[in-house]
């Protein structure tokens, strides 16, 4: 009885390192919440992973990650983060989703949420400051949504004769209330009028492209929003139909046919925030890491679109783009 016993005990004694090195080589789970859907955003994905990658981090060999998409349908995110919280993944990372990013930090105060962001975080709420942003939360921001004087300044030089201003925004969008206030200052003090047009669906998108009229002197400035993004070829061919020359914040409008755009680069943010996602799964917490801004911006023109609003572009502000798209 008391041999059974020894040997017993010295084989619980063996089991038990196997498993505590089992669930020390279980691999971490990233939690990857986005508003838009998979296909158009694979080249960001793409972007996402090398950053991850360059910190050691690969995707099916030491990590694992759980994708959430939610196509455009903002109100599904609540339980996609729900669903990943009770999953008990290692991080979250809503990367170019601002509205993610504001579900995550209210779906957890514990596990830790790196996001990219179109706008001031601060501002928004996610974190406390940029240096320190406490909690649970940090992450990357690109403040496209503070570039609407600038987007509006490159317009008018594109088009000197602009004398009103159009721009479409979701209502319901974080990103909405800062874009607007910028852009409204940045008219103001160039003598240009604006109006601003709402759309929460893509029925409305059209509704509201119809609804402005084809006049001399009219243009277009948007601002970051994922849903629109996900209806960018459609936006581009709408502006182009009604010869309202149109500059956007990223360039995938411009590669879709948009005559402009000026923002930060979202690869290299993408990359930023895949490289801040490993730093956490190293054990780095959220409330050390300061909110990094993006630093790479680009202004980009699609020349034959140009052609076809009949606009001729200066050699000046040629030399100012960063790409030409013939």
């Amino acid at each position: 009885m008391r041999r059974r016993q020894f040997i017993t005990l010295l084989a619980s004694a063996a089991t038990l390192p196997l498993a505590a090195r089992a669930q020390q080589a279980a691999m971490p789970v990233i939690g990857f919440l986005h508003a838009g859907s998979p296909d158009e955003n694979k080249k960001r994905v793409a972007a996402f992973l090398k950053g991850l990658a360059a910190a050691g981090f690969v995707e099916g060999q030491n990590v694992a990650i759980e994708y959430r998409w939610a196509s455009g349908r903002d109100e599904d995110l609540p339980a996609m983060a729900a669903d990943l919280v009770r999953r008990q993944v290692s991080v979250i990372t809503t990367p170019g989703s601002t509205a993610a990013a504001v579900v995550a930090k209210a779906a957890t105060t514990t596990i830790p949420v790196v996001f990219s962001s179109g706008t001031d975080p601060v501002a928004l709420g996610l974190v406390d400051s940029l240096r320190r942003p406490g909690g649970n939360v940090t992450g990357i921001t690109s403040l496209n949504a503070e570039l609407a004087a600038k987007r509006l300044g490159l317009l008018r030089e594109l088009v000197p004769k602009a004398s009103r201003c159009f721009t479409l925004v979701k209502p319901t969008s974080e990103l909405a209330a800062p874009f607007v206030r910028d852009l409204q200052g940045a008219a103001a003090s160039l003598g240009i009028a604006v109006d601003v047009l709402n759309a929460n669906n893509a029925g409305e998108i059209d509704a509201a492209f119809a609804g402005i009229p084809r006049t001399p002197g009219n243009v277009m400035v948007f601002g970051p929003e994922g849903f629109f993004y996900i209806h960018r070829a459609r936006i581009a061919e709408l502006a182009l139909r009604g010869a309202l020359p149109t500059i956007f914040d990223v360039r995938d409008y411009v590669d879709a046919g948009g005559l402009a755009s000026y923002g930060s680069d979202y690869f290299e943010l993408m990359e930023l925030t895949g490289n801040y996602v490993a730093r956490v799964l190293q054990g780095a917490r959220p409330a050390d890491l300061p909110v990094q801004q993006a630093s790479k911006f680009e202004f980009v023109i699609n020349r034959k679109t140009a052609r076809a609003l009949g606009i001729e572009i200066s050699p000046t502000v040629l030399a100012t783009a960063d790409d030409v798209i013939e």
